[in-house]
This record gives structure tokens, sequence and C-alpha cells, in this order.
């Protein structure tokens, strides 16, 4: 008997304690005297007197004992919202009675006079908790969530399925619906835990999301520079999920609602080294680079696919919610940039992307504000959607292998039915640099070196980034083929003329050349080669290994030289 009676009290206890520990008497909104937190009353023991009255309260729900603010607020917008939010109704203008901090803590319709708080406190002091009256960085609130709403955001949830935690008030979002003003089990009175931003996904499901490195990453912080997740106690990335680059409440950039203004600052401070494991931002700073710094708020996510003002911002070729660590082959795009938007073969937009070439067209091929060329060349072309297109008379085989069937300097396992990636060649430097073109200490964010001055000494060095791929012996000195030893030995290393001066390294439109003078990726740069004492500027290709040139080089004319 005395066993079953110390179970009972066991059973009590916990649940004495349970309750005790739901109740709002151990809450921060128990103002009263007797009240957990700093903000308090100075002598007043009621509790519930603060919000609500039993006699004579305003005639809104739930007997409610304050007045209202009368505010007119400034309100979230942002070019992805499909929601109208009004100005504050319902549940989240009563809660705005206090956390606006427009209204004196202590006014409550049921005493003639203020409630004395302690430490001279009248308003919500200033912080986290105080909202303003500027909402325009906090998550919208007062909005109708219906079906209509979800169909026009698929990434929304069927208001019809939200049968947990969070609860629409009257078809409408409001702060009751992710906070329970009673209860404070999970944290700033939550009605769920927000860790791997459960609270978040019971209305947002983003595409990808699940898989993705934000989502499920363990990395940590490692103590160096400023901590990433100031305003949470999350120490993971999957833990913080959305909040890795998201504040619900008094988001620095009120826009997308994100944690730091600039965008780059919301990815640079976990890609900086101390939380991911490669460091972009130390690339940034690099002579040739993306810039990132250079625009701010140019950038947006529902711009059109092919850039029309130029700009760059990590969100340009990076999906934060769809994002993860997966490799894959040429041409298709790895899972670091999957899920953003590009321009296909055609010019066409598409969203999202399936190959690399296709994010690289955004910028560097219909948009009127592309970059121009580093050379002056004999057919110029800026427009690399052009220059790769398989139709052309020779390209470097980006979209699809390459017209030459015979290329024995290839190294293996390149073959001539290999399709290779843009990043391949326009990535950043040095053996441990993280993948993609993020920025070089060679021009033209290459990833290796490139000479193309002329009189440039023939070494592996000077012409790194092409000896990646062809065998320098078979290129210069290999008897093995009379047309590559006689024709490369005798310009890059008899007369010191770089790769760039006869050869385009994108390729040649065929809108602009042709399979007689623009094989082999044949398109002269001007700076060195110019037209002979008869006019003549041009190479025929006369079949297997065997061609002749007319121009006139280094002081000498070709009329023509055959090789």
């Amino acid at each position: 008997m005395n066993k079953i009676v110390v179970v009972i009290f066991i059973i009590m206890g916990i649940v004495s304690s349970i309750t005790f520990g739901q109740s709002i008497k151990n809450t921060v909104h128990n103002l009263s005297v007797s009240g957990p937190g700093t903000v308090k009353a100075e002598s007043e023991t009621e509790i519930c007197i603060f919000c609500h009255t039993p006699h004579n309260s305003r005639p809104v729900a739930p007997l409610w004992n304050r007045e209202d603010p009368g505010t007119n607020y400034t309100l979230y917008n942002s070019s992805t919202i499909q929601a109208t939010p009004g100005q504050p109704d319902g549940s989240s203008i009563l809660c705005l009675s206090c956390h606006d901090g427009t209204i004196a803590l202590g006014s409550v319709i049921s005493r003639t006079q203020d409630i004395v708080m302690s430490g001279g406190v009248t308003t919500m002091p200033p912080g986290e908790t105080n909202l303003g009256t500027d909402l325009s960085d906090d998550h919208p609130i007062s909005f109708t969530y219906d079906q209509n709403l979800s169909s026009a955001d698929p990434e929304l949830v069927d208001p019809a399925t939200l049968n947990g935690p969070v609860y629409l008030e009257n078809d409408r979002l409001q702060c009751t619906s992710c906070h329970d003003p009673h209860k404070d089990l999970y944290g700033k009175f939550l009605v769920a835990t927000n860790r791997s931003s459960d609270l978040c996904l019971y209305c947002h499901q983003k595409n990808g999301w699940s898989q993705s490195s934000h989502s499920v990453s363990t990395a940590q912080w490692n103590g160096a520079g400023s901590d990433p997740w100031y305003h949470t106690d999350y120490t993971t990335v999957s833990d913080n999920a959305c909040e890795n680059c998201h504040n619900p409440h008094n988001a620095s950039g009120h826009e997308f609602l994100v944690n730091q203004v600039a965008e780059e600052d919301n990815c640079l401070v976990c890609h900086n080294g101390n939380v991911a494991s490669k460091n972009i931002e130390s690339q940034l700073s690099k002579p040739y680079r993306h810039d990132v710094y250079k625009y701010s708020q140019v950038h947006d996510p529902q711009e059109s696919a092919v850039s029309q003002v130029r700009h760059v911002e990590c969100t340009d070729c990076h999906n934060p919610h769809q994002a993860q660590n997966r490799s894959s082959n040429p041409p298709d795009v790895s899972g670091s940039i999957q899920g953003v938007k590009g321009v296909d073969s055609n010019g066409n937009p598409v969203d999202p992307v399936r190959y690399q070439y296709e994010i690289c067209y955004r910028c560097h091929a219909d948009s009127p504000d592309k970059p121009g060329s580093p050379y002056t060349r004999q057919i110029q072309q800026t427009n690399v959607r052009l220059e790769f297109d398989p139709n052309n008379p020779s390209f470097h085989p980006i979209e699809a292998p390459g017209q030459n069937t015979n290329v024995p300097s290839l190294i293996s396992p390149l073959t001539e039915s290999s399709i290779i990636y843009c990043t391949d060649c326009h990535a950043s430097d040095g053996s441990n640099s993280p993948a993609g073109p993020h920025g070089s200490n060679y021009q033209q964010l290459l990833k290796y070196r490139y000479e193309t001055a002329d009189y440039t000494k023939e070494s592996y060095q000077a012409y790194e980034l092409c000896y990646q791929c062809h065998d320098r012996n078979k290129i210069i000195n290999s008897s093995m083929s009379r047309y590559c030893k006689d024709v490369h030995r005798k310009h890059i290393v008899g007369e010191d003329a770089p790769c760039a001066t006869c050869h385009d390294p994108h390729g040649i439109s065929s809108n602009q050349g042709n399979s007689t003078n623009n094989t082999h990726l044949i398109n002269f740069n001007l700076d060195i080669v110019s037209p002979n004492s008869k006019g003549e500027l041009k190479f025929v290709d006369r079949g297997y290994q065997s061609g002749a040139c007319y121009l006139r080089c280094h002081g000498k004319e070709h009329r023509p030289k055959k090789y």
C-alpha cells in the first residue's frame, strides 16, 4: 500500500509540475510583482489584469482590458509575397497594444490610474520584444490564408492541412498562429519548437528544402569572427535551418526578412570558413571576382531570367533553399547550383536550370548589359551562347562534343566525345579553393594561368590552363603528329606567340564564321595579327592536318603560309 501511495504522489507531482510549467505565472507575461521577468509591476499582485478584466472590458474577446493603439502601421512587403497583409486586426492588434511600445504597460481599462511598473518603466522597453509601429521587418500578419493563397504560392501548404499547433483565426494568420501568450514551453511563447524550423515548416514547404544543406548540415560555428546565429540559441546549421538567413521579427533586411541588409552578408557569415568548410569570402578579395560587394538591392528573385541590369549576388547562382552537396557530370547542374533560373541554348528562360551553362547564359549571353570581350578579335562576339552553339564551325564542348574528331593532344580521360563545364576554366584558382567562379588571381576569373600577351615565353606555367586538358609534350615535342609539332612548336615556342593569337577559346558563331576559315577555334587576335600586304587576313582549312594562313604577324608575311 505504501508503494502505491508513493507512486500516486509521484504522478501527482509530475502532473502538478507540468501544469505549473505551462502556467502564465512562470512566464514574462506575468507582469505582476510576482513575475519572473525584469519588467513587472511595483506592487500589483493580479496577473491577468494586464490583459483581461471580468467586467467593463472592451467589446473584444477575450474580455480585453487594454485600449486599441489606434496606430497606422507600416506593413511588410516584398516582391515575392502573394498575400495581402492589412492593418493588424483580431488578436494581433491586441498583442500590439503592448508590443508596439505606444501604450503604457500599466494602462488598463479597469483602473482609473495606470499600474505602476518597477524601475520607472512605462511602455515596452527597447529591444526585440518592442516591435514598434514599423512592421515591415516582421513576419506579415492579419492576412487571409486560404486555398486561393496556397494555389497562388505552391510553396505554402494548403491551410486545410493546418491541424497541428499552428492555427488560423477566422481564416486569417495572426500573432497567435505562432505564439501562445499563456505558455512558453519553447521560448518566445512559440506554439511549437523552431529547432530545425519545425514551426516554419507547418506553413512553408520550400521546394527541395528537406534535402538541402541548410536543412541537414550539422556544421557548427568554430568560434572565430562573428556569431552567425546571434538571434537564436541553436548551434548547428540544421538546427537553425530557416533562421540561418531569416529573422521573423526585427529583421535587418526588411524585404524577405533576412538577417543582414547586404545580401552577401547573409551568406558570408557562414561561408567564410567559420561554419562552412570552404572560405568563399576570401575568394571575393581576389583581383578578379564576381564582385557581390559592388551591388546592393539590385537583384530580385522575381527578375527576368535574362539579366537586364548588370549585377551579381550569391543568389543569382545559388538557391539557398535547394543547394546541397551533390556532384554531377557535365553539363548537368551540381547540387550547389540547382534550383535557380537561367537561359537555355535557344535563349529561352528556364526555371529551374538543367545544365550549368544555363546559369552562365543569364548574364553572359543575351543580357543587354553583359561584359565585353577582353581581346579585339577578327570576328567579335560577346554572346557566349552563340559561341558555344553546337552548329558552329568550332567551339569548346560546353553544350555538346566538339566538331573535331581527331584531337591527339587530349589528356585522358578526356576524349573527342567529352563535354566540359564552364567552371573547368572559369573558377577560383588555388589547390584548395572552393568550386565555382568566385574569385581568382588570373584575368577573366580563370582557374589557372593563361598568358595572352605577345612574346610570352612558352612554359607549362604560362599556359597552365590549356595544359590541364591538352598534353604539353604532344603539343610542342611529340613526333606522333607532325602537324601538332610543326605548327604549335613553331609559333608558341619559336615565335613566342601566345595561344590566344590564333585560338578563340569559346568558339566562333555560325552566324559569323564558317567551316573553311574558322575550324580549330581559329579567330585571330587583331592586337597581334594584321592583314598581309595584299589585305588578306584569313585561315583556310585544307583538310586533315592541313591549312594555310594569309596574314602578317611579327613582321612576317603569310601569302599564304602553308602547314
